[in-house]
């Protein structure tokens, strides 16, 4: 290799270690609790200068783009795994644990961009995306169930990120209490009424 080349490789390796640790240290700041993180708290956190941030990411939603790929990433074992239950209670009781394992994994990242949502066109996009995969995969996975609409609304209300956030920040409710509560109050619309 010609010393112009490995000088190529070397300045290359180092640009994406920058990348990998720019991502890294944003994701370590909003998992500390960190809601808005600036570029210069990251920079900081991940040892670079302030201009590298923004030579690797022209703005903060880019930033959030790879952060979203970086999450999605984290759960792409988890999301592809199939439900084993044959019987639709049992699926409700394993789709709801799977999304409160999610959910619990997304819990910073998601509590950061529902604070730029009204000022991010990624994070409103990604949001808006998240919920239609949601939807989607509640009626494949209970389809008896999501046959009616008032049902499909409730089921999706119900095992939405946003009830999961309410039970667990303003209720205040432990992982295993608030599955349980979302477990009871989903499980009682797949009862036949009268029941």
């Amino acid at each position: 290799m010609t010393p112009d080349l490995e000088e190529t490789d070397g300045r290359r390796r180092r640009g994406l270690d920058s990348r990998d640790r720019i991502v890294e240290a944003m994701l370590e700041l909003m998992r500390e609790g960190e809601v808005a993180p600036g570029a210069e708290r990251v920079a900081a956190r991940a040892d670079v200068g302030l201009r590298t941030v923004f030579r690797h990411f022209r703005d903060m939603d880019s930033l959030y783009a790879e952060i979203s790929r970086t999450i999605q990433g984290e759960l792409a074992d988890l999301v592809a795994r199939p439900l084993a239950s044959a019987e639709e209670s049992g699926r409700l009781v394993e789709l709801a644990s799977m999304r409160a394992e999610a959910y619990e994994r997304i819990f910073p990242f998601k509590n950061a961009s529902m604070a730029h949502r009204h000022r991010s066109d990624f994070l409103a996009r990604d949001h808006a995306r998240m919920v239609a995969n949601l939807r989607q995969s509640l009626a494949r996975d209970l389809p008896a169930a999501c046959a009616d609409p008032g049902r499909l609304e409730a089921l999706d209300l119900l095992l939405s990120f946003e009830a999961w956030s309410r039970l667990r920040r303003e209720q205040g409710l432990s992982r295993d209490e608030a599955l349980a509560v979302i477990l009871a109050a989903a499980g009682s619309l797949l009862r036949p009424s009268g029941t």
